[in-house]
């Protein structure tokens, strides 16, 4: 089979983001100029996954409300801040992002703490939610709904678990029982609506959306918060109720049903699956084998684009010339565009193959790639054209995954949780030897 990395109608959620161009905050960062980095002979070097990472953080430091702590859906490079579309996927990542950058004292501790302290009181009080689960979009001033977008399942289960991930970290009474409070007041026995599968949302004006989470793709870290909930537990049955199709692409045999290559990486940011089996699959090497198919196709595109090669390479939902793109071969095939984030969500999957793309494209294209937020969202070398944009899940997938390659301490915060324990047992995942 040609492998395909395409979107299916389980992606309609995101035909919202070609419509954005919000503004960001100009400032300054401490940070190295470009091509300052010193290269790996394989892999990137960790001054630049550092310097990724710094970065990446910066923007969700940045481009977080004020008062609300809500995080920007994206933001144009360089333009200050100002009230527009939140991502509640974004800020899930966001949440992440400021445990990370205290950990490793990017910013000041103490106000990390307090805009996490908001951040999550804001959620809890003032974020328009039905059955404790958010809009997709909202405005980052005011919490409310906008674009008449869905409830959406999965983008909340992103918010819940950077909820999940604050709430390990952090030793704050408070953040703690304001990140348990959104945990359980998640119903997630509402949005299975009757089904073995969770569905894609619901809107007010019709009520549930008709798609189901009922095919493999990001959907692991939604079915292991709603199995794990101490308030509306889903039946351990329903791991068992989606299907896992299985692949094949140059003698690699994988399971996926014809998806961008985001949906092998967002749930590994913060569940650990390494060494952890179910009665169907390894997920941690599904994703590796599912990564260097995606290698060896984006190679197989260098007699088109001789800019691709084994260490340049990367397609995903991105942002593209003709705006946010959804790539499906044969109706809309990749035009040569690369995006960063593709290798930077795989850091902590295959972190030599996908390290040595950063570091590749950081000293290749950094005079336009490479800007005060780390890489933007996409760039097409032979066009000339480099997004103005960076978009925050982008961003965040890259940042998380930097971590747990380096440090694995996304994964050991939030494996240390009662929370992670109860889905772990409820999926049947467990621990093999290495």
């Amino acid at each position: 089979m040609r492998y395909n990395c395409s979107l299916g109608l389980s992606f309609t959620r995101r035909n919202f983001l070609s419509s954005l161009a919000i503004g960001g905050l100009a400032g300054s960062i401490a940070a190295r100029p470009a091509k300052a980095f010193e290269s790996a002979e394989s892999g990137a070097s960790d001054d630049l996954l550092d310097e990724i990472e710094r970065r990446a953080c910066l923007y969700f430091y940045e481009q977080a409300d004020p008062h609300t702590g809500l995080i920007l859906d994206r933001a144009v490079v360089n333009l200050p801040y100002a009230p527009g579309a939140c991502s509640i996927a974004a800020t899930g990542f966001g949440l992440s992002a400021f445990a990370i950058a205290a950990k490793r004292q990017y910013f000041d501790r103490d106000l990390l703490r307090a805009r996490t302290r908001r951040l999550l009181e804001f959620l809890n009080n003032g974020v328009e939610q039905e059955h404790g689960f958010f809009y997709h979009f909202v405005n980052s001033a005011s919490g409310k709904r906008i674009w008449k977008c869905e409830i959406s399942s999965v983008d909340t289960g992103w918010l819940l678990c950077g909820v999940l991930h604050a709430k390990a970290y952090w030793d704050d009474d408070q953040i703690r029982a304001l990140a348990t409070a959104l945990l359980r007041r998640a119903d997630w026995q509402w949005m299975l609506n009757g089904s073995q599968t969770l569905s894609h949302g619901w809107v007010p004006e019709r009520g549930f959306l008709p798609y189901r989470w009922d095919a493999y793709c990001e959907l692991l870290a939604m079915y292991l918060l709603a199995m794990s909930s101490e308030t509306y537990p889903i039946p351990a049955s329903c791991w068992d109720g989606w299907k896992r199709p299985m692949t094949e692409f140059q003698g690699i045999f994988f399971i996926d049903a014809n998806t961008p290559l985001f949906v092998h990486q967002y749930s590994h940011a913060w569940f650990d699956f390494r060494n952890r089996v179910d009665r169907y699959a390894n997920y941690f090497a599904n994703s590796e084998r599912a990564t260097q198919a995606h290698r060896l196709y984006c190679m197989d595109l260098s007699s088109e684009y001789p800019w691709f090669g084994p260490n340049m390479w990367g397609i995903t939902a991105s942002d593209s010339r003709r705006g946010y793109t959804i790539w499906v071969s044969p109706h809309n095939p990749p035009d040569g565009t690369l995006v960063p984030c593709a290798a930077g969500g795989s850091l902590a999957i295959l972190p030599q193959l996908s390290g040595a793309v950063l570091q590749n494209m950081y000293e290749t294209y950094s005079d336009h790639a490479w800007c005060k937020y780390g890489f933007r969202d996409a760039f097409h070398p032979q066009a000339g054209w480099y997004n103005p944009d960076v978009i925050g899940i982008n961003l965040g997938i890259t940042l998380l995954m930097a971590e747990n390659s380096r440090t694995s301490a996304v994964w050991d915060a939030v494996m240390s949780t009662p929370e992670a324990h109860r889905a772990m047992d409820a999926a049947g995942l467990r621990l093999i030897r290495s």
